[in-house]
């Protein structure tokens, strides 16, 4: 009896080890999730990878920053993705999350820049805002005329911010709150805006989440629409409606440069040059983060982490600027690329 339950606990721990290690064996390419912002460049070295090596392309699935870093942060094995890309730098509650769930080693790679526009169409009047108005459009609550209290906002029109600006209903669309770019405008240009009144900055030393909760709050009374996580989608509507403006990615405005235009923010043209510069008022940087423990696992990591991080790539004659990326200085990216060689893995002190 005693011979039969132990023979019925190997087989049955067997099966348990089969079944955690099968996912380990499951697929040789490798998974990729994350920022739409981040998606047209790892598009662009995933199908070069593809092309040029005898490994497969990867599979790329755009998610959203937010939504890629989950998937990514759920745990280690092969049903989880090997990179996420994020158009911002990963959270400290991100990256207890991952600890928690067993993905403790993690590569940070910082692979440029790039701007957030604010885009209409080239047969519309170009815009000049600046960030106090763009908070003024978009946010959920504004001061009151006198200055000592929030209300609903109450601009339905552009003009009825600034008698300069077109005299047309604000209409807005822009990324879900998954989005790194979400993320990064709010906490750039909105947050640049809301800090112009005086009543709301003073909350940024007193009562820091009261302080965002108003300066993040977007409004959800029609002037703003998310529009998903596909910028294309936004593109294509900008290019029907001349009333209608876009929040998305630097890249997106260069690869639509015949049908759409970018406002001026603060009076600062977007550009490869005020973007790198940080003179353009809402520059962020981008990433990706590779799962270590998956290298040697799943076929072909190493390698497209050097491609992506190689000169011809990511340097500044390299063919992601053809796409939009706007490269780091040469110094950061050498020791971005060591670092990424070495898979040096984060301590969670960077964030």
């Amino acid at each position: 009896m005693i011979k039969l339950r132990t023979a019925l606990t190997t087989v049955a721990l067997a099966g348990s080890i089969a079944a955690v290690s099968a996912p380990a064996m499951a697929r040789d390419t490798i998974n990729i999730v994350g920022s739409s912002t981040v998606y047209p460049f790892a598009t662009v070295v995933a199908e070069r990878f593809g092309r040029n090596t005898d490994f497969p392309t990867p599979k790329l699935e755009s998610t959203g920053s937010g939504g890629g870093l989950k998937l990514f942060c759920d745990g280690v094995g092969t049903q989880h993705p090997d990179i996420t890309n994020s158009s911002r730098r990963m959270k400290k509650s991100e990256f207890e999350s991952c600890q928690a769930n067993g993905v403790k080693a993690i590569t940070e790679v910082r692979i440029g820049a790039d701007g957030i526009v604010i885009a209409n169409s080239k047969d519309s009047k170009k815009l000049d805002l600046t960030l106090e108005q763009i908070f003024l459009a978009l946010a959920k609550e504004v001061p009151n005329e006198a200055g000592d209290k929030l209300v609903a906002n109450p601009n339905k029109k552009w003009s009825d911010i600034d008698s300069s600006l077109p005299n047309y209903e604000i209409n807005v669309m822009g990324p879900p709150p998954t989005s790194g770019t979400r993320d990064a405008f709010v906490e750039i240009a909105m947050e640049g805006g809301c800090k112009k009144f005086d009543m709301i900055a003073k909350l940024e030393k007193t009562d820091e989440e009261k302080f965002k909760s108003i300066c993040h709050s977007m409004r959800e009374d029609g002037p703003f629409v998310e529009a998903g996580e596909n910028d294309n989608l936004i593109v294509q509507r900008l290019a029907q409606d001349k009333n209608t403006l876009g929040i998305f990615g630097y890249s997106f405005l260069m690869e639509n440069s015949g049908q759409i235009q970018a406002s001026t923010v603060n009076g600062v043209e977007p550009t490869p040059e005020t973007i790198a510069g940080e003179e353009y008022p809402v520059a962020r940087s981008l990433w990706f983060y590779v799962k270590n423990a998956h290298v040697g696992v799943v076929p072909g990591i190493k390698e497209y982490t050097a491609e992506f991080t190689s000169e011809g790539a990511w340097g500044d004659n390299g063919y992601l600027v053809d796409v939009g990326l706007i490269p780091l200085p040469r110094e950061q990216r050498m020791a971005m690329a060591k670092k990424v060689k070495a898979l040096e893995p984060m301590t969670g002190n960077e964030l």
